[in-house]
């Protein structure tokens, strides 16, 4: 089990509420969501080394100048990522996860910047490594991956978010993609959470080091937790945010919270970071509704 019972009940509750508070607001939501866009293209390209600033990332999607020169191919990074984002929500009603969307959203992810290996798994002498770990060879890629598939899809028994979990560590120890798999699991996560009806999340950069060890401690000791609460404190920021959001709350720097109600910093700071509170972060800043009353 990778998710523990604590968290289970909190993610469980947050799901209620978000469930029925957003009923007739699909476009409060969606505004949440295209707002955010930016923001999750930013954390997602720049874990995978993008020079890219998030104001520069917003400039791009807006399609406005920058004041430097950034490459072609973070330009396009960044766009195609917007696109695949916009798309995978639309679709997710109506299409389930195969290998074929699972290449036609790569396609989407590498279409102008790399035409030859776009839309397609690796193959004849195509081998790839992420640190140590060397990933499969190119012939066992599509069935590994079919494999995959077909085990989260016949798993009826385990926890939503530990298959969501377990699926993302495989994807990416496969390395199906010559380039471009990081960002693709990470879509695919967003897809598999929205099919289910969560919110989608962002994977921070800020928190890289930890997430690559989370990878290295699967490969070596086939350890799932360390994942599974990354993608668990990142669902319950996401529900938190969009619950507030749904309520109609007014939200506050956490900073001004706290010296509003001459609170601790740490103690409340570390709070937000193991969401034992109802704070979230919006372009790195960590917010909370004015009306969240503080435990004594």
């Amino acid at each position: 089990m990778t998710t523990a019972a604590p968290t289970r009940t909190r993610i469980k509750s947050l799901h209620q509420q978000y469930a029925a508070l957003k009923s007739g607001k699909e476009s409060l939501l969606n505004l949440i969501d295209e707002a955010e866009i930016a923001e999750n293209v930013y954390n997602s390209n720049a874990i995978e080394n993008s020079t890219l600033t998030l104001s520069e990332t917003e400039k791009i999607l807006l399609e406005m100048e920058l004041s430097r020169n950034v490459s072609v191919r973070e330009v396009f990074e960044a766009k195609n990522l917007a696109r695949v984002m916009v798309y995978k929500r639309n679709k997710v009603k109506t299409e389930s996860l195969t290998a074929d969307l699972i290449k036609l959203l790569h396609n989407m992810l590498l279409g102008g910047i790399d035409d030859s290996i776009a839309g397609r798994f690796r193959q004849n002498n195509e081998y790839v490594r992420v640190g140590a770990h060397i990933a499969p060879p190119p012939e066992q890629v599509e069935p590994m991956i079919n494999e995959i598939l077909l085990t989260n899809s016949n798993d009826l028994d385990s926890y939503f978010l530990d298959k969501v979990v377990k699926f993302h560590l495989d994807f990416e120890t496969v390395h199906p993609f010559c380039d471009g798999n990081g960002r693709m699991g990470r879509v695919l996560m967003n897809f598999q959470l929205l099919a289910l009806g969560f919110p989608r999340v962002i994977i921070r950069n800020k928190g890289k080091k930890t997430y690559y060890q989370a990878f290295n401690d699967y490969n070596n000791k086939q350890q799932t937790k360390p994942m599974g609460k990354i993608v668990a404190l990142a669902l319950l920021e996401s529900l938190h945010k969009r619950i507030t959001y749904l309520k109609g709350e007014r939200m506050v720097r956490l900073s001004d919270y706290i010296k509003q109600h001459k609170l601790s910093a740490p103690k409340l700071t570390n709070a937000a970071k193991r969401q034992t509170i109802p704070a979230f972060r919006e372009k790195e800043i960590w917010k909370i509704s004015q009306h969240y009353k503080p435990e004594k």
